[in-house]
């Protein structure tokens, strides 16, 4: 294309208020905000100018540019956070939002934001109020603490209880403890932040009381002891016990503090489950401040629960950054409807997306993965090769590190296109479906495919495998 040929090209583009004007007789962009559809027009004639500018040929009619404009409208206006099918067998999923709530948690949410509510307001008094109370009477029934109170999320919680407790201080935390979790947060990092003054005892797979009483100086101000919730060491080890902390803690009149991590107000092992130290556990040691996610093993919203001795979680209330880290009104009627479903476990367990999950017998898995198998077998069985295999789920979030749960899966090779092009049609349809490759085989595992969504999944699937 001569410099000439550009020019032209270039001068006869039509103006932006001409395709503006276009757009008010297009039934398509009638609900596209008027700054939107104005940008998108803009970018559309941009892209034009830098294909001619780049000797390519593009066309330039009106209604080829007003198409243009239109896909990348409607890109701009989508939202980002969409709802996914979660067909990994990952009970709690990070990337996919851990957690899902129950059906008392989302009737509450919406009451509660559809509606002014008592949120710092004491309707007995009718005076101001204070937020936590929603739900502190709650958390220290189901757990046994003298106090307790709610924020954001657990690294929030940790931050706020070591500021409150030992700022300036030493810390004093077993090598094998100083973790790391997801997205590199660290503990001598958050520590860090606190104000604190890191003390590392023991190594790596042994730490004993000793190490911590010779720790002791006079500027030591806590005692914190990490659960490995996200990661398990094995073979020639020790650790001391909470309540041995505790005691020595006592003796020495030094504060003592467990992050619990997950955090579960149930005991797991009668459902087949590795027994897990529940809060009430760590609470019956007297430790002065323990803290757990409401997000992971609890089955909750995201928030850092922080329970405890009511002399230190007073302190604690009063910190200034309580009110910067402190939960809005959704969470807070999410997390008491949530609550109050441990008043009866066998209730929590069937009611509690996450502890149903995790619960759920092998017999019903295969439930399942049958009622999955039969439905995907009607309409996509000429086009992939199809078996059911044993396989196994995980918890994820951070809960039952060393823990893998049985299940069945169904598994799928495509006749006529890769696995990873199945893989990519899938996560990126609407709703984007989730789920694994092993041994060059697409594997859906029903554990976390919640009721209803098999016919999605058959039917997306159907779609992809037809374009080849």
């Amino acid at each position: 294309m001569t410099l000439s040929d550009k020019h032209m090209h270039l001068k006869a583009l039509p103006g932006v208020d001409h395709l503006l004007e276009l757009t008010k007789k297009k039934a398509p962009f009638r609900d596209i905000p008027r700054r939107v559809i104005l940008e998108s027009l803009r970018n559309a004639l941009d892209h034009t100018r830098q294909a001619i500018l780049a000797d390519r040929d593009p066309c330039m009619t009106d209604d080829t540019l007003l198409d243009r404009a239109y896909r990348l409208a409607t890109q701009k206006i989508r939202s980002r956070l969409v709802p996914v099918i979660n067909a990994t067998g990952v009970v709690l999923h990070t990337n996919l939002g851990r957690a899902l709530l129950c059906e008392d948690a989302l009737d509450n949410i919406q009451t509660i934001a559809q509606s002014y509510s008592n949120l710092e307001l004491n309707i007995g008094t009718g005076k101001r109020g204070i937020r936590y109370e929603a739900v502190e009477d709650l958390i220290c029934e189901l757990t046994g603490a003298q106090s307790a109170i709610v924020v954001n999320n657990n690294a929030g919680a940790v931050l706020l209880a070591l500021n409150t407790i030992a700022q300036d201080t030493q810390v004093v935390v077993s090598r094998g403890e100083l973790v790391e979790i997801g997205g590199s947060f660290r503990i001598p990092d958050v520590m860090s932040k606190s104000g604190c003054i890191l003390k590392e005892v023991g190594t790596t797979n042994r730490t004993h009381l000793k190490d911590y009483e010779t720790a002791i100086s006079d500027n030591t101000g806590l005692f914190l002891k990490v659960h490995a919730s996200n990661y398990s060491i094995q073979g020639f080890t020790a650790s001391v016990a909470l309540k041995d902390l505790v005691v020595l803690g006592k003796a020495k009149t030094i504060p003592v503090m467990e992050d619990l991590g997950s955090g579960t107000l149930i005991d797991f092992s009668p459902y087949g489950l590795p027994a897990e130290t529940t809060v009430a556990d760590s609470v019956s040691t007297g430790a002065d401040v323990v803290t757990f996610s409401g997000d992971k093993l609890l089955g909750g919203p995201q928030a850092g629960i922080i329970v405890g001795q009511k002399q230190t979680i007073d302190r604690i209330k009063t910190n200034p950054i309580t009110r910067a880290l402190r939960i809005d009104k959704l969470t807070l009627a999410a997390l008491e409807s949530t609550l109050k479903l441990y008043r009866d476990e066998e209730r929590a367990v069937r009611e509690i997306p996450t502890l149903r999950m995790l619960t759920i017998s092998f017999e019903d898995i295969c439930k399942k993965a049958d009622r999955l198998f039969n439905i995907l077998q009607k309409d996509i069985k000429a086009d992939v090769e199809m078996d059911m295999a044993d396989m196994t789920s995980r918890p994820g979030g951070g809960s039952f590190p060393d823990l893998t749960l049985p299940t069945r899966c169904i598994t799928l090779r495509p006749r006529h296109m890769s696995v990873s092009k199945l893989e990519t049609g899938m996560r990126e349809s609407t709703p984007a479906i989730i789920a694994r490759i092993e041994d060059n085989k697409y594997i859906l595992d029903p554990r976390t495919i919640q009721s209803g969504q098999e016919d999605i999944i058959s039917s997306t699937l159907t779609q992809i495998l037809k374009k080849k």
